[in-house]
């Protein structure tokens, strides 16, 4: 069974490895980045906003994995946004 995770330790890693966190400019759009949600106490989501989404994700993938989390590729009902579902094992 997954143990409890928090989205702050997920923000720890990727911030850690160098990358920035997305911002939304009510002008300009998406500033890109990653984006994290809190999906219960078991699963965080991570999202790329901007271009790069598909490139931007695997990169995520490879350092969450890395630092020790299980990492599942996804995507949103309806052909929507890619996603990663993290979780520990």
């Amino acid at each position: 069974m997954a143990r409890v995770i928090r989205a702050r330790d997920v923000d720890a890693v990727l911030a850690y490895s160098g990358y920035e966190p997305s911002e939304f400019d009510p002008v300009t759009g998406w500033v890109h980045g990653y984006r994290i949600a809190q999906d219960g106490r078991r699963q965080v989501n991570v999202f790329h906003d901007g271009p790069g989404e598909a490139d931007g994700l695997e990169r995520y993938q490879l350092e969450l994995k890395a630092a020790g989390f299980h990492v599942v590729a996804d995507q949103q009902p309806g052909g929507c946004r890619r996603r990663l579902h993290i979780t520990k094992p």
